[in-house]
């Protein structure tokens, strides 16, 4: 088993609104993503037009961040609860999460479905105490409730002992110790990216073995076409690969090539040759491909089981008016 030592997985949890897109915000101004010049677009990763017209994530979104020569691969999730299969499936490409949580609001229903989530999967999470600069904000009794909620969802001990930092998304400031900002010595989001270095564990697995990679996500290029967004779990992947797909929910499989491998970088993608274990990818050329589905290697396809998604907690039946008064006015 080879560790990738240079490259990190992470998501960003929260509930809606508690300032985790301002926090990836920050995090892509402080690794130099933007030039001097360039106008810089405030909640850039909500690209949807749904999104920025009301202010929250509904899909989940990759960016890629290069810093102190470590690339951190950060995905951006939803923070409504009507959009946690999303966050359930993006789940499964990461190694650890970055749980933001309002320095007011403490705590909230989306933090405790998405933490469940993460902690079942054993994933090693940060807590991100965020808008320390709001006038109400009242850090120390929000660490309590979050630590509160940690050992109400039965987190091990490794689990528990989890770094918090504290931030301004809006602002761009992040630090470990309150003291520092109340002192105005927290000048930059640099703390924030040194603990995802330190803490987060870097992937691990066969760079040898015969390719594996699990379909978490789907993106669309007018150009290319259909584009399978997933992490490389075994093995290396190439242009021009020859490939078999497994497809998720019976056993199909299907051969096919990869026309283009790309990767996330900043705000967009650049193609490469090849990538390999735990590196996050896009692959295009596969026009039926979906979620769930398996990216094999062509002699010997073994399929990744997928994630259960938790079925819907409203269930609608829609069928035919057969009232008396079907058809008429009033």
């Amino acid at each position: 088993m080879a560790k990738i030592e240079n490259m990190r997985n992470i998501a960003i949890i929260a509930h809606v609104d508690h300032g985790k897109t301002t926090i990836v915000d920050s995090m892509l101004k402080q690794a130099g993503i933007y030039r001097e010049n360039e106008q810089i677009v405030e909640q850039v990763m909500d690209s949807n037009d749904l999104e920025r017209e009301r202010g929250i994530t509904i899909l989940a979104k990759n960016t890629a961040i290069s810093y102190k020569n470590y690339r951190i691969n950060v995905v951006d999730t939803p923070g409504h609860a009507d959009f946690g299969g999303e966050v359930e499936r993006v789940l499964k490409m990461v190694d650890a999460v970055l749980l933001v949580v309002d320095a007011y609001d403490g705590p909230m229903p989306q933090t405790r479905f998405v933490l469940r989530k993460a902690l079942e999967m054993g994933l090693k999470p940060i807590v991100c105490i965020n808008k320390i600069d709001r006038p109400d904000a009242r850090p120390n009794e929000v660490v309590d409730m979050v630590f509160d909620l940690f050992c109400e969802l039965g987190a091990d001990d490794d689990q528990l002992e989890y770094p918090t930092i504290f931030s301004s998304g809006k602002a761009g400031i992040a630090t470990r110790d309150l003291k520092e900002y109340e002192e105005g010595k927290a000048l930059d989001f640099c703390p924030l990216l040194d603990e995802i270095i330190e803490y987060v564990p870097c992937p691990e697995g066969d760079v040898d073995a015969p390719l594996q990679l699990l379909v978490s996500n789907i993106d669309a290029d007018p150009y290319i076409g259909r584009i399978a967004v997933g992490r490389i779990e075994r093995g290396t992947i190439k242009q021009n690969q020859q490939v078999v797909v497994c497809t998720y929910g019976d056993d199909a499989k299907r051969n096919a090539k990869i026309v283009k491998l790309l990767r996330f970088q900043g705000l967009g993608k650049q193609e490469i040759t090849e990538a390999s274990v735990g590196e996050i990818v896009c692959v295009a050329g596969i026009p039926d491909i979906n979620i769930g589905d398996s990216i094999c290697d062509s002699l010997t396809p073994e399929p990744i089981p997928f994630v259960n998604i938790d079925e819907p907690t409203i269930a609608m039946t829609f069928s035919v008016n057969d009232s008396p008064f079907a058809g008429q006015d009033g």
